[in-house]
Order: structure tokens, then C-alpha cells, then sequence
């Protein structure tokens, strides 16, 4: 799991949507974006794919200063071609091809268990809830490397409170779309499908945790979680569960697809602890991509002012 293929200083950060979204941002600029000039490079035999996607219009840029690390964003090229999405393939490098013919006409997303206004929404509704901010999140991959990426969409507390959760709900639970026929890698054993994850609740309600649709001012494209997925910043990338179907508001612990896969090594909360090594590497240091070396990684992963509270007397080398 320490696949290190991508060298990102092979590819041009997005430019052109950066100095665009400058007017917006009050002079935002991204170190290296100097020029554009190839859209396509190969890099260690792997095609960069090119992955446009509809832009979202009206997007508005929250004023609170914890959702804009002064932090150099990672490259679009990058983001989009080194990847985890193992219902595709389990190659980094590779998940952009898999997923280039995925659609998500039609999508709709289950919203039940624990509440008082169960509903299935669709695509039009989720957009319509409520406006789609950019955010820009430091990602930290549980295999110790890390991006900075900009996203869009709006607190996941926004869609449960239209909800209504009950007093006994204390977890969220959460459903990956489970179909071999788009993804192809569902066909294999190398989880159990389809993939599963949760929260408790006052993390799924905490104003950090957002229902992302999208990334660089752009649609989300297949390759990182299409059309909607949940961005958490202050755990390990495979918290950040893709392509959701189904959430279930629960009293009880739901099952999380790593924990089942490796107890020992994934836990249900995932937070960034950079004193909790993970069995087979060390999570003190990380490997930011677009950076030459290792960088310290960060108590929840930079967030600790916002979400430490959530774990006051807990032993987060235990409850992992």
C-alpha cells in the first residue's frame, strides 16, 4: 500500500482555473502555476488523463479562514490520476482510466434509519439543499501521502437536518453504489462489497464534514468519488467514502469496510494521529505531493482547534 508511482513535478498545476479564481479569492495563487502547456504526459508509462468536467457556476467561498489553509493547492492533474478507488482498480495510477465510462445519470441517494422525514433524493435535490461553497481541505492518505485540495459542495449537516435525526440516533452509516456492471473491480474479492463506512454522529454533524460534489471549481469527476462523497478532513482518506447511495442514521456502531478488512490496522474513528503508527509504516511524516522530502503530519491532520473536543478523555491510540 505505499504505491509512490506519480511524481507531480512532472505535471502543471491547473493555472488557467487558478488565476481565474484569483478575482474571487482575493489574490489566491498557487506556487508553480506558471504555465500549462502540456495536457497529456506520460509518467512512468501511465497516460495523464485530461478530466474536465461541468464547471459549477455560482460558487460561493465561505469567509471562515479553517476552510482555506494558506496552503499551496495540489495540482488538478495530479488530483484526478493518483487516486484510491479499489470498485475501479486497486492501480493509483490507473483509476482515471478505469472509471472514464462511468455515468451517474439519474443518481439518487437513500436517506433513512433514525429520523423523522426519510427521503430519497436525487442529484437536482442534494445541489438545491443548500449553496456549494469552495473549500480547500489538506487530504491525508492513511499510506502517509497528502494533497491540498480544493472542493466543492456544503456541510453534510445541512442535508441531515432536512432529515430530521431522532434522539436515539447516534452514528451515521454510509453506502457505496454496488454495481460490478460499472465497477468493474467489484467483480473481485479484494473487499467486501459493497463499501461501507460511518460516523457518530456529532462528527457527521460537525460543520468540517462536507457533502462534496465537487473539486477545482468543477463537477466531481468518476475517478474521485462522482457524483457526491464525503470530504473529512481531520481523518485518513478512507473515511472519505465515494459515490454514496444510501445514509443510515443509526443507534448502534455501523461496520466499516477497513475495519472489517484489518482490524488491527484500520479503526472505526480514522483520525490523523501522527503518535499512532500504523503497524507496517510510520504516520509521523508524509509525502506531500508536488513537494520534494517529508513534511511532519499534523494531530488531525491540521484541525485539531475544531474537532479535538469531539474526543476529550478517549485514547485515540486505542480507539483508533
Amino acid at each position: 500500500m505505499s504505491d509512490d508511482k506519480l511524481r507531480e513535478r512532472d505535471v502543471t498545476p491547473q493555472a488557467m482555473y487558478l488565476n481565474r479564481r484569483a478575482f474571487l479569492r482575493g489574490g489566491l495563487i498557487a506556487a508553480g502555476a506558471a504555465a500549462t502547456a502540456v495536457a497529456y504526459r506520460k509518467i512512468n508509462g501511465v497516460d495523464l488523463l485530461s478530466s474536465d468536467m461541468p464547471e459549477i457556476k455560482d460558487l460561493g467561498r465561505p469567509l471562515d479562514p479553517q476552510y482555506h489553509p494558506d496552503e499551496t493547492t495540489t495540482a488538478h492533474a495530479a488530483i484526478t490520476n493518483y487516486n484510491n478507488f479499489y470498485e475501479f482498480t486497486t492501480d493509483k495510477d490507473g483509476v482515471a482510466a478505469a472509471s472514464a465510462g462511468f455515468k451517474t445519470d439519474g443518481w439518487k441517494v437513500e436517506v433513512g434509519g433514525l429520523v423523522n422525514k426519510p427521503r430519497t433524493f436525487d442529484m437536482d435535490d442534494i445541489r438545491r439543499l443548500a449553496p456549494r461553497e469552495e473549500r480547500i481541505y489538506r487530504f491525508r492518505c492513511v499510506e502517509a501521502w497528502s494533497m491540498v485540495i480544493p472542493w466543492a459542495g456544503y456541510s453534510l449537516s445541512k442535508l441531515l437536518a432536512a432529515v430530521e435525526p431522532q434522539s436515539g440516533a447516534k452514528f451515521v452509516a454510509m453506502e457505496t453504489l454496488f454495481d460490478p456492471t460499472r465497477m468493474p473491480n467489484q467483480k473481485s474479492k479484494v473487499l467486501d462489497w459493497p463499501y461501507v463506512e460511518g460516523y457518530r454522529l456529532d462528527e457527521a454533524m460537525h460543520p468540517l464534514c462536507l457533502l462534496a460534489t465537487g473539486l477545482y471549481g468543477q463537477e466531481l469527476p468518476p475517478q474521485d468519488g462522482a457524483p457526491l462523497r464525503i470530504a473529512i478532513p481531520w481523518k485518513y482518506g478512507f473515511k472519505n467514502i465515494k459515490s454514496i447511495v444510501k445514509i443510515t442514521l443509526t443507534a448502534t456502531q455501523p461496520p466499516t469496510t477497513w475495519a472489517k478488512f484489518g482490524p488491527s490496522e484500520y479503526g472505526f474513528y480514522g483520525n490523523v494521529n501522527p503518535a499512532h503508527d500504523h503497524p507496517r509504516w510510520s504516520q509521523a511524516t508524509e509525502r506531500r505531493i508536488g513537494e520534494a522530502g517529508r513534511r511532519k503530519t499534523l494531530p488531525f491532520n491540521g484541525y485539531a482547534n475544531e474537532v479535538a473536543m469531539l474526543y476529550a478523555g478517549m485514547d485515540l491510540d486505542v480507539n483508533y
